[in-house]
């Protein structure tokens, strides 16, 4: 099955990192975010992503192309060209990177994948710039049991700041930057059937809107509830917050 990973946006809240390169590719831990998302799902055996490129699509383009070699140990003979591979890094990922262009929107990126998206009956569909610790499997089990359309995966933020609940002028609880209990919101990690390519207008259309909001109209929006760990890497924070869990060797999603 095919994994979908929204790559164009331009991250304009990060513009610290993102004037120089892609928000997908804005590194955690040294390593792009976008391969950590990779990894979350070649880990339940899904190895077949489809990356939607937009902006600074050459940027990726040149990543993937010269993957194998980065992260090869390797002797050149400077007379002749020719490479002996002394140490091989070896991942089973087929990465297909499709140009959806530079200023289409989340559900008309979907738009420009029409043919590479047709042989399964569903798809994985993800952002290029949360981390998560769900469950894959269940996640896509969950979606085959309830026989819609499309399911998201829905979560819980952690707060931002510290949370108080006061009775009579006492305070009776304090949690720092806990998960948040009310309200749920979309996690950005969807299994999808193709079909929803119907609800998608043009390379405009945004998917959080009317392609999801038909959906729930029509009972065919499926809710997979999460309550475990989820961070998106909006801003510098977001990014510096996801540094210091892999420092710190708590990083839930690897």
């Amino acid at each position: 099955m095919k994994v979908v990973i929204l790559c164009g946006g331009k991250g304009t809240r990060l513009a610290e990192e993102t004037i120089v390169k892609p928000k997908p590719m804005v590194e955690v831990g040294g390593v792009p975010v976008l391969i950590h998302i990779m990894n979350m799902y070649a880990k339940y055996g899904y190895n077949d992503f489809v990356l939607a490129l937009g902006h600074k699509a050459d940027y990726i383009k040149d990543y993937f192309s010269s993957f194998f070699i980065k992260n090869s140990d390797y002797q050149i003979d400077l007379a002749t060209g020719e490479i002996h591979y002394l140490k091989k890094f070896n991942v089973n990922w087929k990465v297909s990177l499709i140009d959806t262009g530079a200023e289409s929107m989340t559900g008309g990126r979907l738009t420009f994948l029409k043919d590479h998206l047709s042989q399964d009956e569903n798809f994985m569909l993800t952002y290029g710039d949360g981390v998560c610790d769900v469950n894959i499997k269940d996640l896509y089990e969950a979606h085959i049991k309830s026989g819609k359309l499309a399911t998201v995966t829905a979560v819980r933020p952690t707060a931002r700041f510290g949370e108080m609940s006061i009775s009579n002028s006492q305070v009776t609880s304090f949690a720092e930057k806990p998960q948040t209990h009310v309200g749920w919101i979309n996690g950005g990690f969807f299994v999808m059937n193709k079909k929803v390519l119907n609800y998608i207008e043009d390379a405009q259309t945004v998917l959080e809107k009317e392609p999801l909001e038909r959906l729930t109209e029509e009972g065919q929006l499926n809710a997979f509830q999460h309550t475990g760990f989820w961070q998106c890497m909006d801003t510098l924070r977001d990014k510096n917050y996801l540094d210091s869990l892999i420092e710190t060797n708590k990083a839930p999603w690897i």
